[in-house]
């Protein structure tokens, strides 16, 4: 194996993430456009936006129990070959349900990327490049949502809505050629770079006995309800936010999709660079140091996440969005890798994807209940309440923090 390759992965994994959340943003930017097209109300571009994240969410722990099992460089190209299909029958789609339906199936296209990529990730990267090497795969989830607002709303007004599935299509099927060609599967079974720390006992045969093994610790449960309470909020501003902008602060689509995305997003790229070294460096020989990391970033942004639905200045609602994306990306930088130093390598997928599947059934929520809270207290109030769940999620993993701080070096594979 080539002694840079691991980063080489990491390299193409980004492009695929990056299609994925591009593809997820440029439908919320496009909701003013199919609104007037399908004579649409808010609960239903709502439940457009969350049958991709109940679906996602459903298929998730098989996808991640299938991670475990089979080839992950097999799973991300069949999902990715699945999500062109999709995306091909998006173009021709004539009618709302049509579009819902195939939004879902997009949902299950993506949920097999997830948990394959990140235990793929973790078989290249031992400890000591971990949260590196994640915080760069992460960076490609905010350039990603950047790149879909900006691109959807830039084709979207010249030449219609179906337009980015064309655009995002050609990307897609030129990215598959390349992972077909070049993208290798790692050895399964030991953390990378440490032989030391293979474990003897095999991956459970069942998903139901490595569910249990998975859910029977504290630990994970509690990164779990954190994870759902961020994703809750993460899901607000990324279907809201655009229409926000738009009826609230007067600014055009293309306006609304671009500041919607850039100034959070671009904040999120740095936050989740500068969250990754320091994480590293605080998890050298203590388990809680990446959950302080996330715990930091976290806090930090409850201030700003108030800001951004409290202020009518538009100086304000910048410097608040950039604040609260720079305080998302310390917390993003270190999901995964801290549950990966929680679970065994054996059952990584599988944690993923549970974790990705309760993170997504709360985002789903989301949309849905601001579009309710919303008509009563109005957009901007609900988008400053999201401050209170950030405080509490933070605590929650403060506490973890200091009882994983506890147990043995985070360097040693254990047993949740």
């Amino acid at each position: 194996m080539q002694k840079n390759y691991k980063w080489c992965v990491i390299a193409m994994l980004w492009f695929v993430c990056f299609l994925n959340y591009a593809d997820r943003q440029a439908v919320f930017v496009l909701f003013p456009l199919l609104r007037v097209q399908f004579h649409l109300s808010d609960m239903q571009l709502a439940l457009l936006g969350s049958s991709f994240m109940w679906m996602y969410a459903v298929f998730g722990p098989v996808a991640g129990w299938l991670g475990d099992r089979l080839s992950r460089r097999g799973l991300i190209l069949g999902g990715l070959f699945f999500w062109l299909c999709v995306t091909a029958a998006t173009i021709l789609s004539r009618s709302y349900w049509q579009l819902a339906v195939l939004r879902a199936l997009g949902g299950i296209a993506e949920a097999l990327y997830f948990p394959a990529a990140m235990s793929l990730i973790s078989g290249y990267h031992g400890p000591e490049t971990r949260s590196r090497a994640m915080s760069l795969h992460q960076s490609a989830v905010y350039a990603g949502t950047v790149g879909g607002g900006v691109l959807a709303s830039m084709v979207a007004e010249r030449f219609g809505w179906r337009s980015n599935f064309i655009l995002f299509g050609s990307i897609g099927l030129t990215l598959f050629f390349v992972l077909l060609l070049f993208l290798k599967e790692p050895p399964r079974g030991f953390e990378a770079a440490q032989p030391s720390a293979r474990t003897s006992e095999p991956a459970r045969a069942s998903l139901r006995g490595t569910l249990a093994e998975i859910l029977a610790s504290p630990l994970v449960l509690r990164l779990i309800l954190v994870f759902i309470g961020a994703n809750f909020v993460a899901m607000i501003f990324m279907v809201w936010l655009p229409s926000f902008l738009f009826s609230n602060f007067h600014m055009s689509l293309s306006m609304a999709g671009v500041s919607s995305t850039v100034y959070l997003q671009a904040a999120s790229v740095a936050g989740v660079l500068c969250g990754g070294v320091l994480a590293d460096m605080l998890a050298r020989g203590n388990r809680g140091g990446r959950m302080r990391t996330q715990a930091f970033g976290l806090l930090a942004g409850v201030p700003f996440l108030f800001l951004t639905g409290w202020t009518r200045s538009i100086p304000v609602l910048v410097a608040a969005m950039i604040g609260f994306g720079y305080c998302k990306g310390i917390y993003d930088s270190n999901i995964w890798a801290s549950l990966h130093d929680v679970v065994r390598p054996e059952c990584r997928a599988t944690a993923v994807g549970i974790m990705n599947s309760l993170g997504w059934l709360g985002g789903g929520i989301a949309p849905l209940a601001i579009a309710a809270a919303s008509e009563r207290f109005g957009m901007g109030v609900c988008l400053s309440a999201t401050s209170l769940v950030y405080a509490m999620v933070a605590g929650i993993l403060l506490w973890n923090a200091s009882i994983a701080a506890r147990m043995r070096p985070a360097h040693t594979v254990l047993r949740p």
